[in-house]
């Protein structure tokens, strides 16, 4: 081993930047972060990217400690063995421990004519392949949005707002996570925007062609651009790997954020799967994950135990528009409650809450080991679904991202 300890992160989203930041609380580490892009994208503003109501990137300048390496590049795959992760130009990065943070992106689609045909939104380059999509559409024409999470609820709000005519297909029911109190205020909010929404067990998409999505209903409808939010998944880095996955690719460690394979190795974010149960994809889970991933390395290169994973949320934003949004409360194990807040002032917590994740990134950047939420006390139920065998079977398909 050098004399440093050497640290790679694979993955500069909101959990790799969190943990790379707080590794540099230690001057006695070196810490290397592997992204395929130059700059840092705020995916929980990607649906303003793409309808040109606001940007989704920030120079990595701004939110990473100046002691990290960054390196551009994506990593083929992981040598545990060797503790190496060979690179996608080639060459290879060492490390002493490396934490997996490569987050979620969309998933492949199987519906016949979605891969062709519609965009998918997940990604800085999805969104920027959308944009010129919906240029080159006539304000009048049909857009569709398939998938009602929270990406899709806040694509078909941004859009009905700038005056598209704009059909949300549920698939299911609209806001799954929601309570059913907050659903009808988003409800409310999209049909006033002139959204249309369809939703139930008919409204599951069958097929897509360039002007048409076809439903299982036997339902037709006019589409010119078809946006595609339905579905997400992890990267298969880890299966490429050799090392132990859920169903759906996530890694899978114990509750301090391990890999069960290899003790250098620990995860965080999107594509983590402590004790086969996953939290929900979303910012929110990521940035406290990605602490304790780091403070679980730092525990290790001090010779102590790293203490388990707290799992607390406090609910769900969700942007209807500039002009309102929803905060949808929820128990600290995220279950949704009666309470939200709506309207105007929903729209000002969800811009805090997007405005403050930057800053929280930055203020770790600049005072490592001054974040704390994820030493908040919570995670009761999570703890009685581990000790009842829940968390055994993960989940076979993943949530989406969201604030």
């Amino acid at each position: 081993m050098s004399e440093n300890t050497q640290v790679v992160v694979v993955g500069g989203g909101y959990a790799g930047v969190m943990a790379a930041n707080r590794l540099t609380h230690r001057d006695d580490v070196t810490v290397t972060l592997v992204n395929p892009r130059p700059t840092f994208v705020e995916r929980i503003r990607l649906h303003q990217l793409a309808g040109r109501t606001g940007e989704a990137v920030v120079e990595y300048r701004d939110v990473l400690a100046e002691d990290v390496r960054l390196v551009i590049d994506s990593v083929d795959r992981i040598d545990a063995g060797g503790r190496r992760v060979t690179l996608a130009t080639g060459g290879a990065v060492g490390y002493d421990y490396l934490i997996y943070a490569v987050g979620s992106g969309s998933v492949d689609q199987r519906v016949p004519g979605a891969a062709e045909f519609a965009y998918p939104i997940a990604g800085l380059e999805e969104a920027l392949r959308l944009r010129p999509a919906l240029d080159e559409a006539s304000p009048t024409a049909p857009v569709t949005v398939v998938g009602a999470g929270p990406t899709g609820i806040e694509t078909a709000a941004e859009l009905g707002e700038a005056g598209r005519r704009v059909t949300l297909v549920c698939g299911g029911i609209l806001g799954p996570y929601l309570h059913t109190r907050g659903r009808r205020a988003v409800a409310a909010r999209l049909a006033a925007l002139g959204v249309t929404v369809i939703q139930g067990p008919g409204a599951k998409v069958t097929s897509v062609t360039g002007d048409t999505v076809r439903l299982a209903d036997g339902r037709e409808l006019p589409s010119e651009v078809t946006v595609w939010t339905a579905g997400f998944g992890v990267p298969d880095l880890a299966v490429r790997s050799g090392l132990s996955t859920d169903s759906v690719g996530r890694l899978l460690t114990d509750e301090t954020l391990t890999s069960v394979d290899d003790p250098r190795i620990v995860a965080a974010g999107d594509s983590a799967a402590p004790s086969g149960l996953p939290l929900r994809m979303s910012c929110q889970a990521a940035m406290p994950m990605g602490a304790r991933a780091a403070d679980t390395v730092l525990a290790r290169i001090a010779g102590e135990r790293p203490s388990d994973l707290n799992a607390l949320f406090a609910g769900q934003c969700i942007s209807l528009g500039r002009g309102a949004g929803i905060f949808q409360f929820a128990h600290r194990d995220d279950t949704a409650v009666p309470f939200h807040i709506a309207g105007r002032t929903g729209a000002k917590i969800k811009e805090f809450v997007c405005a403050s994740i930057v800053k929280q990134l930055a203020g770790e950047a600049r005072k490592p080991g001054s974040y704390r939420l994820h030493k908040v006390s919570g995670g009761a139920k999570r703890g009685q679904q581990i000790k009842s065998g829940r968390g055994k079977a993960a989940p076979a398909a993943a949530t989406e991202p969201a604030a």
